[in-house]
């Protein structure tokens, strides 16, 4: 929302899923236009090797955790592969060395589509890889009398934790243990 407060409210979440719409529908109009000019079996291999390195190694990782916390390495390989500055790398370094094609039209593709149409940004280590509804998501919603977004659902929903193991909670002393106790010396 801004730079004190980096988190976004559903109506936020939902503009700048938006904004990444557009790119997919500027990627999706030009692969239509470019439809014969494009290498498929190149596209197809740039479309699939952000998820083959980035995402299906972690996503494995996690239904087998069980809902327990998975290596850090999973979310650093999904958000590098699906970061937009190592695909412009990418493209850049593909452009140079085999020159610029239409089945690069893949990698913006993808990532457009994955976070326009299916809400997937960078993973955080403090968060469950896969996207599971977090009870201090959901005070802070309730505070800002905002309404709860619809559950994701899994297979198996894990308690929701993150990567970072939960802290014990303080010990709270009543008065009348502490007064107990100064009674019994």
């Amino acid at each position: 929302m801004d730079q004190a407060n980096p988190f976004e409210t559903p109506r936020t979440f939902s503009l700048h899923r938006a904004e990444y719409l557009v790119g997919f529908a500027l990627s999706t109009v030009l692969i239509v236009e470019h439809f014969g000019d494009i290498r498929w079996p190149v596209w197809i291999g740039l479309f699939l090797y952000i998820d083959l390195i980035g995402y299906i190694p972690g996503a494995l990782a996690f239904r087998r955790s069980g809902g327990r916390p998975i290596s850090k390495v999973y979310y650093v390989l999904y958000n590098v592969m699906h970061s937009l500055m190592t695909q412009s790398a990418v493209i850049g370094l593909w452009c140079w060395l085999v020159g610029p094609e239409w089945a690069l039209l893949a990698i913006p593709w993808h990532l457009s589509g994955d976070r326009g149409l299916f809400g997937n940004f960078m993973k955080s280590f403090a968060l469950p890889y896969e996207p599971v509804r977090q009870k201090g998501y959901l005070r802070l919603l309730d505070d800002l009398r905002l309404p709860h977004p619809k559950p994701v659902g899994h297979a198996q929903d894990p308690e929701p934790v993150g990567h970072l193991p939960a802290r014990p909670a303080p010990r709270v002393v009543r008065e009348s243990e502490h007064a107990g106790s100064a009674t019994d010396r």
